[in-house]
């Protein structure tokens, strides 16, 4: 049930590394880009990547050539016809979504499996859409994934015995660990870290500490790796705010409660690590808070 060719539509910082660990594990990959523009830039992401790992002596640089030569970027969906897995990997909209996979089962091998890396949507509404929901089921891998050990796999009661199988061997070879959740929005991690995130933006508003202290205390107290501040930073402030509009929409409850703050760095367009700035501002030679938010 082992995969050797995988295909991932959607360029973004989630869909090239999961290319990447991918092509790492001798993976045949097509990496399909869906936005307009030239395909070095993914190409170049990618490789920018796997000299990192050169640097860091985990890669030769052969080797690291050999990945990137697995990887063949285009932006025609066809190209997708052979893999044995597809996984979606484009922004957190249902609508969006659904539209896209409608397109990739048309490009698709009947057998293969289809997996989104949807985090917080219902995997039945849109399996309901699907004409093979029984290929269908939630591959959520976790940002930055070359470093992340673990992907949520959801399966739905259509989903067939033999999509989960190759699902998860899939997840072995390229080194993740598997848990398997019930479709729920959210699963298990996202459930419980939005609220955490959320909580920590209210409280630098609330002025209770600075930025700083606030992850400094949440890394000290609870021997977390990074702060809630810096690690929404890290996600994207525009997939935490999807994140909490989808779950808050989904769950209900006071628990995903849109900050200010969040709202306002997202309008203006200031995400977090990916735009250079947002909670923080990495222009510098160390993230320094905003100053747009001095004083919260």
């Amino acid at each position: 049930m082992g995969v050797s060719r995988v295909a991932v539509v959607g360029c973004g910082m989630m869909g090239r590394g999961i290319m990447e660990v991918s092509a790492v594990s001798g993976l045949e990959v097509k990496g399909v880009k869906l936005t307009p523009g030239s395909l070095d830039g993914p190409r170049q992401s990618v490789q920018k990547s796997l000299e990192r790992r050169v640097k860091k002596g985990k890669l030769t640089q052969e080797q690291a050539d050999d990945v990137l030569g697995r990887i063949e970027f285009t932006a025609d969906l066809a190209a997708i016809a052979e893999a044995d897995l597809v996984v979606e990997s484009v922004v957190e909209d249902e609508r969006t979504k659904v539209e896209l996979l409608r397109k990739l089962e048309g490009h698709m091998h009947p057998e293969a499996v289809l997996g989104s890396n949807t985090s917080s949507l219902r995997l039945e509404v849109i399996a309901g859409q699907l004409t093979r929901p029984q290929n269908f089921l939630g591959l959520h891998f976790f940002s930055p994934v070359p470093a992340m050990a673990l992907v949520e796999v959801g399966a739905i009661d259509q989903t067939a015995d033999f999509a989960v199988r190759r699902a998860s061997d899939f997840c072995e070879q390229i080194g993740k660990t598997v848990v398997m959740v019930k479709s729920s929005p959210g699963y298990v991690v996202n459930r419980l870290l939005v609220p955490y995130l959320l909580h920590g933006i209210e409280t630098l508003e609330s002025g209770i500490a600075s930025a700083q202290d606030i992850d400094a205390a949440m890394k000290l107290g609870c021997a977390h790796p990074m702060g809630p501040l810096a690690l929404s930073d890290l996600i994207g402030l525009d997939v935490v705010r999807a994140m909490a509009e989808t779950l808050g929409r989904e769950l209900g409850g006071s628990r995903y409660a849109m900050p200010e703050t969040l709202t306002k760095l997202t309008d203006a367009g200031q995400l977090g690590r990916k735009s250079g700035i947002g909670i923080y501002d990495y222009s510098g030679e160390s993230p320094v808070l905003n100053a747009a938010l001095q004083g919260k």
